[in-house]
């Protein structure tokens, strides 16, 4: 028996993977986050599968399932929303099974980062403009960051942030960030990205958390900052430069 961490991707059902879709149809009980996982990704599953709704369940409680299914010896699938590598709780769920002697293995999915790098039209690591891109959050009604990993020191770098779980603190956010990029710095929201409802916010850091607040995005929006987000003139990539010796490995 084995859990199957899925990524199902950030929102639109066809965008789980080819992979992760085969494994979810192969497993007799799958536990999913009804708030995140669009419902649709259940059809996949096998018609007398187990299914069962994560929302409203604490650890221990997630973890009885996997074991209960363990000791049936029946494979689970675990859809998380997104991408499994990241803020997805995982590495807990995966060190209880490692103290159970559970096997698991990770199938990857689609970050919503990228799907909101998709719904802007942008490229986030542009040729001399910008090739960082870092992943953060803040610390609000969650666990509390790590030292060095505040917003105000992760702005010094200037490489463009995105930032999940923080749009109902929009503010904030400018605030602490302001002084590093400067209020003329693009920025933009992208809620429930690929979804039927998707949102798209663009903007700077002068006017974007106004948007916010008009919009009335609180959840399940990243927002982006950097100049990456407007970059118009800029070096062509040496990756496909006439100049460029294609016969050096």
């Amino acid at each position: 028996m084995t859990v199957y961490f899925i990524g199902a991707g950030p929102g639109a059902a066809d965008l789980i993977t080819v992979r992760g879709a085969r494994t979810l149809a192969a497993c007799g009980v799958c536990l999913y986050a009804g708030s995140l996982v669009p419902r649709e990704l259940l059809a996949e599953c096998p018609p007398h599968a187990r299914l069962v709704d994560t929302a409203e369940l604490d650890l221990d409680a997630i973890t009885g399932e996997m074991a209960a299914a363990h000791a049936a010896g029946h494979d689970v699938a675990r859809l998380h929303s997104g991408d499994p590598s990241v803020f997805s709780a995982v590495a807990e769920q995966m060190r209880r099974l490692d103290a159970a002697g559970v096997d698991y293995q990770v199938v990857p999915g689609v970050p919503a980062f990228a799907a909101a790098a998709a719904a802007l039209g942008r490229e986030l690591t542009v040729p001399t403009v910008g090739q960082t891109v870092v992943l953060t959050r803040i610390a609000r009604q969650a666990t509390p960051m790590p030292d060095g990993e505040d917003l105000a020191t992760l702005g010094r770098s200037g490489a463009l942030l995105v930032l999940h779980l923080a749009a109902r603190y929009a503010e904030e956010v400018v605030a602490e960030l302001v002084p590093h990029y400067g209020s003329d710095c693009p920025a933009a929201v992208v809620a429930f990205a690929s979804r039927p409802d998707e949102l798209v916010l663009r903007g700077t850091l002068a006017d974007i958390a106004e948007q916010v607040r008009a919009a009335g995005v609180s959840r399940t929006a990243v927002i982006l900052v950097g100049r990456t987000l407007a970059a118009a003139h800029f070096r062509d990539s040496h990756l496909y430069s006439a100049e460029r010796d294609r016969h050096v490995c």
